[in-house]
């Protein structure tokens, strides 16, 4: 059975991809790197936040894809799955609010290579490739826990729109981040 959400899933992120090609890739190194304040990231820090952020979920969508995992007990029983991950969509369609990286792991470096929009293009393609090897799955069934907040669970199909969702605020972090006064211009 082909899963109904995939294709959904993957023009989305094969759109966010383009956008940022289109929006980005003629960005200098000095642009790439600008950043508003000590605390504000860079157009650069944007992006490299994904790419760190969606690679932690790889392992466990190789495992699914395999078809060899299973649902831990929390993964099975936990009544807050549907609950955490329309949370977590919601709360990142809204900019207004402010969130730390929940790891160390996926705070990206001050400075980035000018070759970042590049990186995030070959990762996008990463991502649809780890997507669809999950196609025979049941997204609805399949429960995996947060690779950020271990006590965190929702379905497959939320952990997409997560990720969806997480690349479209940083999309829009990362242009609001190029009309600042101060920003760099050619």
């Amino acid at each position: 059975m082909v899963n109904d959400d995939l294709y959904n899933t993957i023009d989305e992120i094969t759109e966010i991809g383009q956008r940022v090609e289109l929006t980005f890739s003629h960005l200098s190194a000095e642009q790439i790197n600008w950043k508003p304040s000590a605390e504000g990231w860079s157009v650069g820090q944007c992006f490299e936040h994904l790419i760190k952020a969606n690679s932690l979920f790889f392992p466990e969508l190789e495992k699914i894809a395999s078809g060899k995992r299973k649902n831990s007990f929390l993964e099975n029983y936990s009544p807050l799955s549907s609950f955490f991950g329309n949370l977590l969509v919601k709360s990142l369609q809204k900019d207004g609010r402010k969130f730390k990286a929940p790891s160390p792991a996926i705070v990206p470096p001050s400075e980035i290579d000018a070759h970042i929009v590049e990186r995030f293009a070959a990762h996008q393609r990463e991502m649809i490739k780890q997507i669809k090897s999950t196609e025979k799955a049941d997204w609805q069934r399949t429960i995996i826990t947060s690779p950020f907040m271990k006590l965190i669970t929702y379905k497959l199909a939320d952990g997409f729109r997560v990720v969806v969702e997480h690349e479209r605020r940083h999309f829009r972090q990362a242009e609001r981040v190029t009309k600042m006064e101060g920003f760099p211009k050619n």
